[in-house]
């Protein structure tokens, strides 16, 4: 997800139930569900818990908050060079390792443009021999 997005989520926008987080309102203007990993699951049913009564939002922060927090940690542990959005970058060019195609992925990234997802998706020479192992001697 966007980090925007992921901001703005409530409580209301999650069916655990089915694994489905809403996400109403995105950069594309266009809502999305998004289907949880079961690990994705279980953090999101511990932070609901976690929530005070009356609070709407899951994450009760701003971007600007988020970003300087980001900041302040990734200095902290002497990461340079690394933003909210890489981790966006790497789960999309995952669910692709992981198989999945590209109109799964755009399901759950939000892309309407294929050539703007595809910027995410960088095959390996690993992952395209592997696939050739799967596939047999051609």
């Amino acid at each position: 997800m966007r980090r925007g997005e992921l901001l703005r989520i409530q409580r209301d926008h999650i069916d655990l139930e089915r694994s489905l987080p809403a996400i109403p309102v995105t950069k594309n203007g266009e809502s999305r569900t998004i289907p949880l990993t079961p690990m994705a699951k279980a953090v999101l049913a511990e932070r609901l818990d976690q929530i005070p009564v009356g609070q709407k939002r899951l994450f009760n922060v701003t971007e600007i908050a988020l970003r300087l927090s980001w900041d302040r940690i990734c200095i902290k542990v002497g990461i340079n060079d690394l933003n909210v959005h890489d981790l966006r970058h790497e789960a999309i060019s995952r669910f692709f390792e992981m198989g999945l195609t590209a109109p799964e992925v755009a399901s759950i990234s939000g892309h309407k443009d294929m050539r703007m997802l595809f910027r995410y998706a960088h095959a390996t020479q690993r992952t395209i021999m592997e696939k050739f192992k799967v596939a047999g001697n051609s």
